[in-house]
């Protein structure tokens, strides 16, 4: 093995991972504590590539969402703990933090928060001229072999990589959903708890979504039977099924549930988010006033027109074409129980792009979430998805990993000091 190269070990850091959570947190230590070497490790050639490809390649920042009662309920797996981090830095130091930078940032329609550039590359080159400015020091293409506990109290930690041996007062792992290194956290003695899928879209073979991919409503609601698991949002119909934010909520809140059916379940839709009881109304309406109109050609709801056949279709058959004023009970029913309540038979499911995350990862049990600091092992730290934390989309996950790294960054610094 290769000679140290960093001999200062008792006044260093190591981050491992060059993603959101590492550089804020390699960031934020070197600015506090510039006495201190803050070395940050990839183990690849490129820096912070689920931020260059995060929302479209446009990087979802973080939400406005500014109260952290209301913001940890968008976290399935994390939310008790993520609580009192909050209090201490959330979505608007976030913003602020970036803003302060010099990036500036719009709020959408929808809560989520962006560049005004619509371009990660504005966020990317921020934290990396923040690093550099702040004398963080960058090496690629340095995988993390093996982690060394230090052998007695006052001792450095020591990691082993393919390009030699580091030696560090502490060290923050920021690596993300990566198998290996869950793998040597567990070796240290943590329990990593087993990584599942979240935020992916439902696959689905059915008719009634046959050759209408792209086409989508604003306010469903879905729910699977047999379970607690209901969402509501937007609603796509894709070439393999069923996307959009609904499907996405509804993936991260049964992530686990949902992998030990084998991602084989039913799924009751509501298209429109109106009762039984209020489409009847509508429909009562529509025989009175319309009733000369024919119900197939007629979409009401909002609905695309050839989803509103589809369903149609399925009501009444294929040659009924009924009008509203001649619709019997059945008929009635029938189409009332496709908008509001039409099942689906899932087969599987699809990752959603870039905005994949895991359920799973270290056991929030074993960390202080007051400095993220390991309740087994003092000294190691961890941030983002190396822990059992996920969110919705909307930039939720980014803002766990901000928060981590900043509160992180600065424990770790404190603790070497």
């Amino acid at each position: 093995m290769p000679p140290s190269d960093a001999s200062s070990s008792g006044r260093s850091v190591v981050v491992i991972g060059g993603g959101a959570a590492g550089f804020f947190a390699a960031v934020r230590c070197a600015e506090l504590y510039p006495g201190i070497d803050v070395i940050l490790l990839e183990r690849g050639k490129e820096l912070l590539s689920k931020v260059k490809v995060s929302g479209g390649g446009r990087c979802n920042v973080t939400h406005a969402c500014f109260v952290p009662k209301e913001l940890i309920r968008h976290y399935p797996r994390g939310s008790r703990e993520l609580l009192g981090p909050f209090n201490r830095f959330a979505c608007g130091d976030t913003m602020e933090w970036f803003e302060q930078r010099g990036v500036k940032l719009k709020i959408e329609d929808d809560g989520r928060v962006f560049p005004v550039s619509d371009n990660s590359q504005t966020i990317i080159n921020c934290l990396l001229q923040s690093a550099q400015k702040a004398g963080v020091q960058i090496r690629l293409n340095h995988r993390t072999d093996r982690i060394v506990p230090p052998a007695k109290d006052g001792a450095p930690w020591r990691i082993e990589t393919a390009a030699g041996l580091i030696s560090a007062g502490s060290i923050l792992l920021a690596s993300g959903s990566n198998p290996r290194m869950w793998e040597q956290v567990a070796a240290l003695g943590h329990t990593i708890v087993p990584p599942v899928p979240s935020l992916f879209t439902f696959n689905i073979r059915d008719a009634r979504l046959s050759g209408l991919p792209g086409l989508s409503m604003p306010d469903a609601q879905l729910h699977i039977p047999g379970t607690e698991l209901s969402a509501s949002g937007p609603l796509l119909i894709t070439h393999w099924g069923l996307s959009g934010p609904g499907i996405l909520r509804l993936s991260a809140w049964g992530a686990r549930a949902l992998a030990e059916r084998a991602y084989r379940f039913p799924l009751k839709v509501n298209w429109i988010g109106l009762t039984a009881e209020e489409v009847e109304d509508v429909f009562e309406q529509l025989r009175v006033h319309e009733g000369k109109k024919q119900v197939t050609a007629h979409p009401q709801f909002s609905m695309p027109l050839r989803l509103w056949r589809a369903l149609c279709t399925v009501a009444f058959g294929e040659t009924e074409q009924p009008r509203w004023g001649d619709l019997n009970k059945i008929q009635r029913r029938k189409l009332c129980e496709q908008l509001t309540g039409g099942e689906f038979q899932v087969t599987g499911k699809s990752t959603f792009k870039e905005e994949f995350v895991t359920a799973g990862g270290v056991d929030l049990r074993e960390v202080n979430f007051k400095t993220f600091e390991s309740k087994l092992l003092p000294g190691l730290f961890f941030a983002g998805e190396v822990l059992d934390i996920d969110a919705i989309t909307g930039g939720f996950n980014f803002q766990a990993a901000w928060t981590g790294g900043w509160i992180a960054g600065e424990a770790m610094g404190q603790r070497v000091n």
